[in-house]
């Protein structure tokens, strides 16, 4: 390994964030990604670059992240959604803003000043949220 690589102990910094599976990393990394592009529009839109704004421009608060993360997670697994989550450790929307600040801790994403763990808590319940099969196709309660 050169000098310029930096060894990342997934598992280190998810037991840090309270016993989470590694196994989200992927998910949190790429359902932020849709979330940034749910939020703000596709990254590569030349009239972005126009405006010359930039990273600062595409942040999103805990609240839109966990928004963002639901459909992401949703799309991805469909009706398993919830069960997936829950099999990494994740039941509540605090969880994922556990997960992303051990990130941040961990130098993998940035955050604003403003940010704060509590953006994330009691965002939605996922019983609430997510499908579930004995229920049909639909969530609990429709969110407004």
């Amino acid at each position: 390994m050169s000098s310029h690589e930096i060894q990342i102990d997934l598992k280190e910094i998810m037991d840090q964030a309270g016993g989470y599976s590694p196994m989200c990393f992927p998910f949190i990394r790429d359902g932020l990604a849709h979330t940034v592009e749910m939020v703000h529009g596709n990254r590569d839109d030349e009239t972005l670059l126009e405006l010359g704004l930039g990273d600062e421009s595409r942040h999103v608060s805990g609240h839109e992240l966990c928004v963002g993360l639901k459909d992401y997670a949703i799309d991805r697994y469909g009706m398993m959604a919830k069960s997936v989550l829950n099999k990494w450790g994740i039941y509540h929307t605090l969880d994922f803003g556990k997960i992303i600040f051990a990130m941040v801790d961990a130098g993998l994403m940035r955050t604003t000043e403003e940010d704060q763990l509590e953006d994330f808590d009691a965002v939605y319940e996922f019983d609430d949220m997510f499908p579930d099969p004995t229920r049909g196709n639909r969530p609990a309660r429709v969110p407004s």
